[in-house]
């Protein structure tokens, strides 16, 4: 019997039957949504992850990774992972089931790549890898890796040299299929605009060859010139009765310094008196013996004995002159026997005083120092390491080590003997001192041109700064400044060689680098591999 169906029922079971279509409706859309949600999630792992070579790594279809059909031919996989940290510390990469981990291994060596392969998350022997790796670095052409086995990792074939900051790829080959890899490392780097440089006062200069002048640097003093600095003595014993010059004061040669009274003067001078009386008296009988020898009134032995005579008065009063010419006692009139006149023997300065008035001096008592302070010595103590590297001759410059005053001179003497306790010679610098701005005890330095070498490549040494206890030359590439490890070499004060580090027409941080090195401070630049 079919089934009947009051009429009243019906508009009850439409709407039932509606309501069961909007449900089904919504627990399909509910479900939908939550797969379009975990697709999210998985594209925002990706996107935290290292930065990926291939497209189609992402699960996605590309062309231009598929135009590589010729190479990838060999079934390639690409469904890879973020890197994570492997167990050694390094990065570890990953597609399907095969897995590499890079490091860079700087205990003990220099620095370098250290690959360890593993397959379903076990080792593998790395011969079983080939491994080829792609550093590109700012301002310099790529660099190509390759990698040998050793122990249980790949070692590379090259020295990673600082900064470690690059963008590495890496293409790995393992049964038959070929990875690829690829991340950036950055360290020491602080980007900064021209104006930002600008504003700092930091100023970009160019790497290049230039001159360097090679020095050796000695302590030195001060000294008079011992062959211009005269002590004073009266050679005659007697009391001071006054005194004319000071120390400090500036005298000209024969300028009187004092006057002192000597008895023994007045002696000399008295026997000066009668012998130039005896010399007349031998000169009088001498005419008056000659007149009377030609008038044949007296013999002619007379004449050559009055001769005789009168010569040996000549000579004994020059001696005695020559006596008085000595000590400096030329009698002046109005001057005594005894007033004796000291002198100053050079033109110069006083540079001591050792004489008043009243008071008795010996003959051999020195009472003035008188120096012609227009040249000065210094003289410098040199090692006996560094004995080969000066001669006489050299060109130097001396540099005040108490006040910024330099002059330029050459060695004029070195010692020929080394001292048994200081191992050490003595080179002497003759210096001219016309404003007397050298004075003696004043110490200096001393900086010996050794020789002059032409280098390719050198920086201004105040572009030098150091970072992690090392020097580090900022290079200046884009707006990017990159804190370069430079290895140094010969330096004239103010060009430094680079052995190594800097290339020649790299740019570099000139004036105010400082800057630079406190804003990579501020950053928090780690040397983390």
């Amino acid at each position: 019997m079919a089934p009947t169906t009051p009429k009243k029922q019906w508009p009850m079971i439409a709407l039932v039957g509606a309501i069961g279509l909007a449900v089904a409706g919504l627990m399909l859309s509910d479900r939908t949504g939550q797969s379009g949600a975990q697709g999210s999630d998985l594209d925002g792992r990706h996107e935290d992850a290292s930065p990926h070579t291939d497209p189609e790594h992402h699960g996605e279809t590309s062309d231009e990774a598929h135009k590589e059909t010729a190479e990838h031919g060999d079934e390639e996989h690409h469904e890879m992972v973020a890197p994570t940290q492997g167990e050694h510390g390094g990065t570890l990469f990953s597609e399907d089931d095969y897995a590499l981990e890079v490091t860079i291994d700087e205990a003990g060596v220099e620095p370098q790549f250290r690959l360890y392969t593993y397959q379903d998350g076990k080792p593998l022997d790395p011969a079983d890898s080939t491994v080829q790796v792609t550093l590109s670095r700012l301002g310099q052409p790529a660099q190509t890796i390759n990698f040998s086995k050793e122990n249980d990792y790949l070692r590379s074939d090259a020295v990673i040299v600082e900064p470690h900051s690059f963008q590495v790829s890496i293409r790995a080959k393992h049964s038959g299929k070929s990875y690829s890899f690829s991340y950036e490392q950055v360290e020491g780097r602080v980007p900064m605009t021209d104006a930002q440089l600008e504003q700092g006062g930091v100023t970009i200069s160019s790497a290049g060859p230039t001159k360097i002048a090679s020095t050796l640097q000695v302590l030195g003093e001060v000294r008079y010139n011992g062959d211009r600095t005269v002590q004073v003595t009266p050679q005659l014993a007697g009391r001071v009765e006054s005194v004319a010059a000071n120390a400090g004061d500036t005298v000209r040669k024969g300028q009187v310094l004092a006057k002192i009274s000597s008895q023994a003067l007045a002696e000399i001078r008295g026997e000066l008196l009668a012998a130039q009386q005896r010399s007349a008296l031998a000169r009088t009988t001498f005419a008056r013996e000659k007149q009377l020898w030609e008038e044949q009134i007296s013999a002619e032995q007379d004449f050559l004995q009055a001769q005789v005579a009168m010569q040996e008065a000549a000579i004994a009063e020059q001696r005695v002159q020559q006596q008085i010419a000595l000590l400096g006692g030329v009698q002046v009139k109005g001057q005594g026997l005894t007033e004796f006149e000291i002198r100053a023997p050079i033109d110069g300065v006083i540079i001591s005083k050792n004489i008043s008035v009243g008071e008795v001096l010996k003959e051999d008592s020195a009472v003035f120092t008188v120096s012609d302070l227009s040249t000065v010595w210094v003289d410098s103590t040199v090692a006996a390491k560094d004995l080969g590297l000066i001669a006489e001759g050299q060109k130097v410059v001396v540099r005040a080590s108490a006040f910024a005053a330099k002059a330029q001179g050459s060695i004029a003497y070195v010692s020929p003997l080394v001292g048994t306790q200081t191992r050490s010679a003595n080179a002497r610098i003759v210096l001219n001192n016309p404003d007397r701005v050298w004075r003696p005890g004043l110490p200096v330095t001393v900086e010996v041109l050794t020789e002059v070498n032409d280098v390719p490549v050198a920086v201004a040494l105040e572009a030098i700064q150091n970072v992690n206890d090392r020097p580090v030359v900022f290079g200046r590439f884009a707006d990017q400044l990159e804190a370069r490890p430079v290895a140094l070499g010969k330096s004239d004060g103010r060009f430094v060689e680079v052995i190594s580090g800097l290339k020649a027409g790299d740019r570099y941080a000139l004036k105010n680098s400082f800057l630079i090195k406190a804003e990579l401070g501020k950053a928090g630049a780690s040397h983390a591999h």
